[in-house]
């Protein structure tokens, strides 16, 4: 069972991050406003990232960690811009997204591989 971390850009230009084992039903969720809460009052709203984990705690804590970066940093990680993510990183002396980074830089080899 895969596992989910994901982003959404809110019509207010706000990120909504938040993790998920069912990313559709979930995105759908959002999008008919039934979820309540921070989304509801924002619709619409676009997945603009997803990452899938291995596991629920992996998803959460990257869930989590997203939710504590800078719009500056959200938005490299959308664009796929890895280097701007770690200079980001490096920049706020933030060592507990090194997981993190090492996730994002792992999805992105898997992706290149694959082209």
């Amino acid at each position: 069972m895969a596992f989910w971390a994901y982003l959404l850009r809110c019509a207010d230009g706000s990120y909504y991050a938040g993790h998920t084992d069912d990313l559709d039903k979930r995105i759908g969720e959002h999008v008919a406003g039934v979820c309540g809460g921070y989304t509801a009052t924002r619709l619409p709203v676009e997945l603009v990232w997803s990452q899938a984990c291995a596991t629920r705690i992996e998803a959460l804590t990257f869930e989590r960690r997203i939710k504590g970066w800078s719009r500056a940093k959200k938005e490299a990680l959308i664009k796929g811009d890895w280097e701007e993510v770690s200079r980001l990183a490096r920049n706020r002396s933030d060592k507990k997204d090194k997981h993190c980074r090492e996730v994002v830089r792992q999805a992105h080899h898997e992706r290149n591989k694959g082209q």
